[in-house]
């Protein structure tokens, strides 16, 4: 039977019963050489070619996203907060400059902190100083307590219209101060609702109901607007406890007020602690409460600057007392900030 021919080497042709041509033995033919590659150019044909095989040539543009065409400027990282800085600076930052300026600066004349020990010995900045202290910390513990109570009933006491309830209290922080000035005074003020029905039953033509226009009016108001300003942390904290844990202590015999000290309150004092820095920062500042309260004998800082600065025209006296006013202001914003991201708020 006769042998089919085999093909060792590509292009040669073995007859049958020969051996087949070792490498060695074939004959060497010089093919064409390669034009000599120019300096410096040693793999860019390669790469050309690769590059026309799968896409477009990459060249330093592509690379560097077009940073390196002629005629385009990078703009500094740095120079977009320029604008914001500046906006800044002409808006809150000169203003109070001006104040503290006008505090080193007396118009009668003399040093530069004449005016400073002229109002720290008066008897009005102290007084003003206390009334508006004890009315800030007077009105966090009234928000706290009564903030914790109403958040304590809405989260965990079923009845209907809890969600609503809790979603107005999210457009009550829009309200205005002076607003819920204005409805106490329609109800307890000298010609308010509750004098009219004291009248009206016992014939008297005056009624009991004058504390509005009293500190502890004045307290009042604080309390009933800041509160939702507790609640609001309040809830949220809530709304992440786990309830199997009220489960357990529930069926282990604990009873509701065991529970609330024991499981709820840790899980509520971080929300507790920022909520009743940011009130304690608020009242401090708070000045359409106590005005539309028409409480006479209340002197607040922010209502001392407003005397000194519309009603008598002492305006270095009255940045002063702005001074520390913001001073203050500015030392409890630091501590709400320092306590609401350990809270996580």
């Amino acid at each position: 039977m006769a042998e089919a021919p085999r093909l060792d080497v590509p292009g040669a042709v073995t007859a049958p019963g020969a051996s087949a041509p070792s490498h060695t033995d074939a004959p060497f033919t010089p093919g064409p050489r390669p034009p000599a590659a120019a300096p410096g150019a040693t793999d860019r044909p390669a790469a050309r070619g690769a590059d026309a095989a799968t896409g477009p040539a990459t060249t330093p543009d592509r690379v560097s996203g077009g940073r390196a065409r002629a005629g385009v400027r990078v703009v500094p990282a740095w120079l977009w907060g320029v604008p914001p800085v500046v906006v800044l600076a002409l808006v809150f930052l000169y203003p109070l400059a001006l104040v503290v300026q006008q505090s080193l600066t007396p118009e009668n004349g003399g040093g530069a902190f004449d005016a400073y020990a002229s109002v720290f010995a008066s008897h009005g900045f102290r007084e003003a100083l206390g009334t508006t202290v004890w009315l800030a910390v007077g009105a966090t513990v009234g928000c706290l307590v009564l903030g914790f109570a109403l958040a304590l009933v809405i989260a965990f006491v079923p009845f209907p219209g809890a969600k609503g309830v809790a979603k107005f209290i999210d457009v009550f922080l829009s309200f205005p101060s002076f607003l819920i000035t204005l409805a106490l005074l329609f109800i307890y003020g000298t010609v308010g609702m509750a004098n009219g029905v004291w009248s009206d039953l016992t014939g008297a033509a005056d009624g009991p109901f004058h504390f509005l226009a009293t500190p502890w009016g004045v307290l009042l108001a604080e309390i009933t607007y800041f509160t939702p300003f507790v609640m609001r942390p309040l809830l949220a904290a809530f709304s992440q406890l786990d309830t199997a844990q009220l489960e357990v202590a529930s069926s282990l015999g604990a009873r509701p007020a065991r529970i609330v000290r024991r499981v709820i309150l840790p899980e509520a004092l971080p929300a507790l602690a920022a909520g009743g820095s940011l009130v304690l920062v608020m009242c401090l500042n708070e000045f359409g409460i106590v005005l539309f309260t028409g409480a006479k004998d209340v002197t607040t800082l922010p209502m001392l600057v407003y005397g000194k600065a519309i009603l008598e025209s002492d305006y270095s006296a009255a940045c002063v007392v702005a001074v520390v006013n913001i001073a203050i202001s500015v030392g409890l914003f630091g501590l709400y900030r320092v306590v609401s991201k350990r809270a996580g708020a």
